[in-house]
């Protein structure tokens, strides 16, 4: 019997849990990053920082229901992040959450990569708005929303202070 569109294979949604663990796992780092670009943000840029702020906790919300669908347990919020470089300043905020969004446009690239149906077009729209976010933050697009990544020199990433990894 053929799997339909919106029911993977095992094999398929065991790479779709994953990848949903994964993005959930970067909502998780964003909410927290977005919590210290709030708090370093000119007042100019408040209400977008919100904005993002409430986006990612609702994306965060959503995946955790993804993961239980898949059959899985949702991956758990790090008690803190480690930030990829320090924000004193509204004009590292503004860094910070255009990284922020870059990172989480990278693990829903690969979302879509590993997903089919229902939650392929959910994660095509996460990633899409993530890559408008990080443009208006950054003032700038880049050709490969969520792809930059792989074609740059690795660098660290931030992670849990924990030690596990994050986003």
């Amino acid at each position: 019997m053929a799997a339909r569109a919106d029911r993977p294979a095992v094999g398929e949604r065991a790479a779709a849990l994953r990848a949903a663990q994964a993005a959930l796992a970067a909502e998780h780092a964003a909410v927290y990053g977005y919590g210290v670009v709030g708090g370093r943000i000119g007042d100019d840029r408040l209400a977008e920082a919100r904005e993002g702020y409430a986006a990612h906790r609702a994306r965060r919300d959503d995946l955790a229901r993804t993961v239980r669908d898949l059959g899985g347990r949702p991956t758990s919020a790090a008690p803190a992040y480690a930030l990829p470089f320090a924000v004193p300043d509204a004009p590292a905020a503004v860094r910070l959450a255009a990284e922020l969004e870059n990172r989480v446009a990278a693990v829903y690239a690969d979302l879509v990569r590993a997903s089919a149906g229902s939650l392929r077009r959910q994660a095509a729209g996460a990633l899409r708005e993530a890559a408008v976010r990080a443009v208006r933050w950054r003032g700038g697009g880049v050709a490969f929303p969520g792809l930059t990544e792989r074609a740059a020199p690795a660098s660290p990433s931030a992670a849990p202070s924990g030690g596990s990894d994050g986003v």
